[in-house]
């Protein structure tokens, strides 16, 4: 099993653990839990391989992926009610699988050997897409455009550091791993010590 299969694999449960638990806020029956799971676990897959024109798309030449995500729909409708801050455990699953998910998208990039800027936008785009199609689709404000947050950037960082060290022929365990330790620390710092960029302010034109 190659390591991008494992990471869909990983990137495919924990956002759909984050759609169901999304789902359950928005009190859906239990097909809208499995289709938000759905949606949030393979939309940034989905268009990563679009964008790459891979041939089959992930989920379609192995539907164990849905499967995986409509179990995870289906514990979380059960359980989701002993969570006692379900906005809490989305936010830091979130997080998580923001730093499998990038790592996801750069490896596919590097496997069809693209260059420096398809495989950080592939980075950016297998990390963020599906996150913000599910906060779409429920009308929630995107947790990827909230103000000021480290989400896209920090995939962005993520994924820049990966085609760094891949130019510099690191192993690809270092190169993946480097990947989703930085992506993660810079999202995870944002939610615990509120890190952030500047943002942009308007100022009165110029006479």
């Amino acid at each position: 099993m190659t390591a991008l299969v494992l990471l869909d694999y990983a990137s495919v449960l924990i956002f759909a653990l984050t759609g169901a638990l999304v789902a359950s806020r928005a009190q859906l029956d239990i097909v809208g839990f499995a289709f938000i799971a759905s949606l949030t676990a393979v939309g940034g897959g989905t268009l990563r391989d679009l964008m790459l024109d891979r041939h089959p798309i992930f989920w379609m030449g192995d539907p164990t992926y849905i499967l995986i995500a409509v179990s995870a729909a289906v514990l979380i409708f059960f359980t989701a009610h002993l969570v006692e801050s379900r906005y809490r455990w989305l936010l830091w699953l979130d997080s998580f699988a923001l730093a499998v998910a990038v790592p996801a998208g750069v490896s596919a990039a590097l496997v069809m050997a693209q260059p420096l800027p398809i495989v950080v936008l592939m980075g950016m785009a297998t990390g963020c897409l599906g996150g913000l199609m599910r906060d779409v689709v429920i009308g929630e404000v995107p947790l990827v455009l909230r103000k000021g947050k480290l989400y896209v950037s920090a995939a962005f960082a993520g994924s820049l550091i990966a085609a760094i060290l891949d130019r510099m022929e690191f192993d690809t365990f270092i190169i993946l791993g480097g990947c989703g330790v930085v992506t993660w620390a810079l999202r995870a710092g944002s939610l615990a010590f509120g890190w952030s960029i500047p943002v942009y302010k308007s100022r009165p034109p110029r006479q």
